[in-house]
């Protein structure tokens, strides 16, 4: 028999497997609004409500999830990422999907068809191809489907950036003051500047110098820098901030003369020892977690990934391109002695930690659960399931760790953590997961047959809790 490209797949109540989950969702989850509050969608796109010709520049110039599947199905890169044409780079995808049968990415590639294309009951595959580019594009010329009116489509509320504080923030001012579309908030990512053994350190120094007006000469030029730039954010109504940290690293911190010495070496092009480096990521580090406190904004902290580890694919298309894995560090101490060293002094902002190697999902739920205070319910978080992990199973262990090691009443939530305006389907495919375990529970006994107050349970995780943590001080 060959295969139907059209079938009843993925219905209404996809992944939602008893009654307890279908009402759950239905009832519950389904209707809630998203406040999206970690993702690196283009502000460009929301400020300008950037309207789309075809699937291939909404959904794949910047999916490297997409290009890691359609590598791995052995497409050529210049398919994937060089210099063919929309139609082309889409036709390899749709050749590529078929064999992603197993793979998250091929719900999420119907789930995304779906809502809000309106695309039901059609695989994408190299024969449907041409109907599903056509169909697209089609409806992608209505006005609704603007890059605010998709997000309109999923209920966005809030979407928060991923910025350099370097940034103007100039988009998110105009969008602000139109009015328009969900609030697209800024978030303030110093990478950057922790990293003082990176190669592009000191050209960086010089575009911070210029963006906040501060020659940086001293460490204390540099504290004053970022205070002007965390000004500028918190003017553009930032609440939050993130930092990637491979391998955290705790150094007792130097003293600030000392600091000014590894300064100045490096702006001089020496190389610096790993504990030199590690100091200085650390005084930066803590310096800044006592300015988030202070200005009551929530710090992130994702760690653990393998970055850009294919050198000829960072060398020829760049970073964040697909060529990254998990990381296989440990890092329980030093993490604690960071959380440590801001509570001992009573300024522990609020934070979410993310892990990329779900073996460390207990320890890290366990270690936040050290350093809960202050009367703010879920004060530390242990982060959703990210990156490698935002597939069902490693959704389900992350709820399961957040069940067993925490409340799970004060948990915030899902993310997108993409740069595609399509990922929003992610929350529903979160939000289904979520109510099919709890659903599951009821059925098992395990929890009351009360599905009001379970209701009440997954409207908080679904969307009322993030906005609590966010705003409410």
């Amino acid at each position: 028999m060959p295969f139907n490209d059209r079938i009843d797949f993925m219905g209404s109540d996809f992944l939602l497997e008893n009654e307890p989950a279908r009402r759950l969702y239905h009832e519950h989850a389904a209707a809630m609004p998203i406040c999206d509050y970690h993702s690196h969608l283009s502000p460009v796109e929301i400020a300008d409500d950037v309207r789309f010709d075809n699937l291939t520049q909404l959904w794949l110039k910047g999916d490297h999830y997409k290009w890691r599947a359609m590598r791995c199905a052995g497409i050529e890169e210049h398919r994937i990422t060089g210099a063919v044409s929309d139609r082309e780079r889409f036709q390899a995808w749709a050749e590529t999907v078929p064999d992603c049968l197993g793979n998250p990415l091929y719900h999420w590639t119907h789930l995304e068809l779906r809502h809000p294309l309106g695309i039901e009951n059609l695989l994408l595959s190299p024969t449907t191809a041409d109907e599903i580019w056509t169909t697209a594009r089609e409806r992608l010329a209505t006005p609704s489907l603007s890059a605010q009116g998709i997000l309109e489509r999923f209920k966005v509320r809030t979407v928060c950036t991923t910025d350099d504080p370097v940034d103007s923030l100039a988009l998110h001012g105009r969008h602000a003051k139109s009015g328009a579309g969900p609030a697209m908030l800024p978030t303030f990512r110093a990478d950057s500047v922790l990293k003082i053994e990176q190669p592009g350190f000191v050209d960086y120094l010089d575009v911070l110098e210029q963006a906040s007006g501060v020659p940086i000469r001293r460490f204390d030029d540099l504290l004053a820098a970022l205070a002007q730039r965390l000004d500028h954010f918190a003017a553009h109504g930032c609440c939050l901030s993130d930092h990637s940290l491979e391998e955290p690293v705790f150094v007792s911190p130097p003293s600030v003369a000392e600091l000014d010495r590894l300064l100045d070496r490096r702006r001089r092009g020496e190389a610096l020892s790993g504990e030199e480096s590690g100091g200085f990521t650390t005084a930066v580090l803590l310096w800044l977690g006592r300015e988030y406190a202070r200005r009551g904004w929530v710090m992130q902290l994702h760690l653990g990934a393998l970055r850009s580890l294919s050198q000829r694919g960072q060398i020829e298309i760049g970073p964040n391109s697909g060529f990254d894995a998990i990381g296989d560090v440990t890092y329980a101490e030093p993490l604690a002695a960071i959380l440590d060293a801001l509570d001992r002094g009573r300024v522990l902002p609020r934070t979410v930690v993310y892990n990329l190697n779900p073996r460390d999902n207990e320890m890290l739920a366990s270690l936040v659960g050290s350093f809960s205070s202050d009367g703010i319910p879920g004060k530390l978080q242990f982060g959703a399931a990210w990156w490698f992990n935002d597939q069902r199973d490693g959704i389900e262990r992350q709820l399961i760790t957040q069940m067993n090691f925490g409340l799970l009443r004060h948990f915030v939530g899902m993310l997108t953590d993409s740069r595609s305006l399509l990922s929003f389907s992610r929350h529903d495919y979160f939000r289904r997961i979520f109510c099919q375990m709890l659903g599951a529970q009821v059925q098992r006994g395990e929890l009351p047959n009360d599905l009001d107050r379970i209701g009440e349970l997954v409207r908080a995780v679904c969307y009322d809790n993030v906005q609590r943590y966010l705003f409410e001080r």
